[in-house]
C-alpha cells in the first residue's frame, strides 16, 4: 500500500464494505510506545522470576469503526486506538455481536489498541496471531477462537485487557490457545472452552507468564467430558491474597444450551495441569 493510499484512508475512517485488509501498516514512529521496550515492572508477588508486565500503551491516534474490518495476512495497527460506532457501538453484554477485527485463518493482527466501546472484539475464523493486542475495556468478548479445525492454533502473544465483565477469550472453535505475555485486571474469566456451543471439541489451551489482576474469578475453564486440557505456568496473581481467583475450573459441557456443570477446581494431572509452584499470589 502506498503512503498516499495511506494518507487517504486515515482521512476517512467512517468508509464502509467491510474492507479486507492484507500487508503490513507502518509503526508510524509508535516503536516508543511499545510494551516491548522500556516495560514498566509489576512488583510484587512476581520475585524469582525475570518476567515482568509490559507498561500499557498511549495510543498513537484514534480509529472510529463502523463496520467489521476483515483482515487477511498481517494487518499492523500502528497502537491505534479502534472503536465502535454505529451497530459497533452499542457497547453491551448481548451475544451474537459482530467484531470490531474479523481475521481469516492464518491472519496475524499486531500493535493495536480497541477502545470503548470495542463490540465483541476479535474473531479468528481459524489459526490466528494477535500480537501486542490491548483492550481497554473489555466489551462482550475480547476475542473469540472458532476455526473447526484440530490443527487450528491460535496465539497470543503480549498486550493486556481491563474490565471484562464476563470472559477475556472465548474458546469456541477447536485445536489449541496459547496465550504468553499477557495480563488482565478486573476480569471474570481469562479464558473459557465454550460450555454450551451448538458444536464442540476437544480444546487444548496452555496459560504461561501472565500477570492477573483482581478482582477475577478464574483463569482458565474446561469440559473434560470433552476431553480439554489447561496447562499452567508463570502465573502471577496480584491483588489477591485470600486465593479466591481459581487457576483452573473443570466443567461437564453440553451441546444443548444449557448452563454447564462446575465439577471440580484445582490440578489433577489429566485435565488441568499445574502444579502449586505455578501461581504465585500477592
Amino acid at each position: 500500500m502506498t503512503s498516499s493510499a495511506r494518507s487517504a484512508r486515515s482521512a476517512h475512517p467512517h468508509r464502509r464494505g467491510g474492507h479486507r485488509l492484507s500487508g503490513r501498516r507502518p509503526l508510524a514512529g509508535a516503536l516508543a510506545a511499545l510494551g516491548l521496550t522500556g516495560a514498566a515492572v509489576l512488583t510484587g508477588g512476581t520475585a524469582g522470576t525475570a518476567e515482568a508486565a509490559a507498561a500499557w500503551p498511549s495510543p498513537t491516534g484514534t480509529v472510529p469503526v463502523g463496520e467489521t474490518i476483515e483482515v487477511s495476512g498481517t494487518y499492523d495497527g500502528g497502537l491505534q486506538r479502534f472503536y465502535g460506532t454505529g451497530d459497533l457501538g452499542d457497547g453491551g453484554q448481548s451475544e451474537g455481536q459482530d467484531p470490531i477485527f474479523k481475521l481469516a485463518d492464518g491472519a496475524v493482527l499486531k500493535n493495536v489498541v480497541l477502545g470503548s466501546p470495542a463490540a465483541d472484539g476479535v474473531h479468528c475464523s481459524g489459526s490466528c496471531t494477535l500480537q501486542n493486542v490491548w483492550w481497554e475495556d473489555v466489551g462482550e468478548d475480547a476475542a473469540s477462537f472458532k476455526g473447526t479445525s484440530s490443527s487450528a492454533t491460535y496465539t497470543v502473544t503480549g498486550g493486556g485487557a481491563k474490565s471484562a465483565s464476563d470472559k477475556v477469550f472465548q474458546f469456541n472453535g477447536a485445536g489449541k490457545l496459547t496465550v504468553t505475555g499477557f495480563q488482565v485486571s478486573g476480569f471474570g474469566k481469562l479464558v473459557r472452552s465454550c460450555g454450551n456451543c451448538s458444536t464442540q471439541y476437544k480444546r487444548t489451551i496452555v496459560v504461561s507468564d501472565v500477570d492477573i489482576t483482581a478482582p477475577g474469578k478464574s483463569v482458565v475453564g474446561i469440559n473434560t467430558n470433552y476431553g480439554d486440557t489447561a496447562t499452567l505456568s508463570k502465573v502471577r496473581v496480584h491483588g489477591d491474597t485470600n486465593k479466591k481467583i481459581k487457576p483452573c475450573i473443570r466443567y461437564t459441557g453440553n451441546n444443548t444450551g444449557k448452563e454447564p456443570v462446575e465439577t471440580g477446581s484445582g490440578p489433577d494431572g489429566t485435565y488441568c495441569k499445574y502444579t502449586p509452584d505455578d501461581i504465585t499470589y500477592s
